[in-house]
């Protein structure tokens, strides 16, 4: 696979290039490509006749980066997305998907680069604004064990928390990133939250949001919040796997209506 170089990383990226309209597709933290497939949270998989620029954030998958959490600020990786869009699609306006820090990252690229996205597909938004603290805690909390009793102790504690009832199905997957950069892509998410409400009001696209429910750590006040303030959103929640198996469906309708 390609690489692509910014500063302190260098991104996998993967391009599928059947023509049509240019669509990014992030994932969530602690994830990657491989591991977004295996969560079924790969939406690009049901798109056809499009441009489909994938790519491992910068310390995920088999992109490299650095242990220094403020590389992992949703500000940092928006400043990441924004420049490999202008290398694969100059010029052009993208629909951008991704879940969770995903949703951070495209949140913040668009407030930064109003006119570079057409219409956004954004995936269970995490806790933000006043709920955020206490997972920011969490982070912190996270890093710290990983540092002081390693990986395992992280992942047993990780793998006996409750799923939501939309993902039962899905098998049990490990962070898809190494125990060296782990800590601090952590501290970075706790360093991290979505732009200011009244910026993302200014977001003047249109809008799916896509929750799930009983997930403390995305829960669908998020969800609920970012209707209130984007302008053209719409919401659908996913209750069961058969709910969630609907989302790729949702993201070829949203790229086809508005690419």
């Amino acid at each position: 696979m390609p690489t692509f170089s910014v500063p302190g990383a260098e991104l996998d990226v993967e391009l599928s290039d059947e023509g049509g309209h240019p669509v990014v597709q992030l994932h969530g933290l602690t994830s990657s490509r491989h591991r977004d497939r295996l969560m079924d949270l790969d939406l690009g998989r049901g798109l056809s006749g499009t441009r489909l620029l994938r790519y491992d954030a910068r310390g995920h998958g088999h992109s490299t980066g650095r242990a220094v959490p403020e590389d992992y600020r949703w500000p940092v990786l928006a400043d990441d997305l924004l420049q490999l869009l202008d290398h694969y699609f100059p010029s052009e306006r993208v629909h951008g998907v991704g879940p969770s820090m995903g949703t951070g990252t495209l949140l913040h690229a668009a407030v930064k680069d109003p006119e570079r996205f057409s219409s956004l597909t954004l995936l269970v938004p995490a806790t933000a604004w006043a709920t955020r603290a206490a997972k920011a805690a969490e982070y912190r909390a996270a890093a710290d064990l990983i540092e002081q009793q390693g990986l395992a102790a992280f992942l047993a504690r990780d793998l006996n928390a409750p799923r939501p009832p939309a993902t039962v199905d899905a098998p049990d997957t490990v962070p898809d990133v190494t125990e060296e950069l782990l800590p601090s892509l952590f501290r970075g998410a706790a360093l991290s939250d979505l732009p200011d409400p009244e910026a993302v009001s200014g977001i003047d696209i249109p809008v799916t949001v896509l929750a799930w429910i009983d997930d403390p750590a995305h829960p669908v006040s998020t969800a609920e919040a970012l209707m209130g303030l984007l302008p053209h959103a719409k919401l659908e929640i996913a209750y069961t796997p058969a709910d969630l198996a609907q989302w790729p469906s949702i993201l070829c309708e949203d790229v086809a209506r508005h690419g």
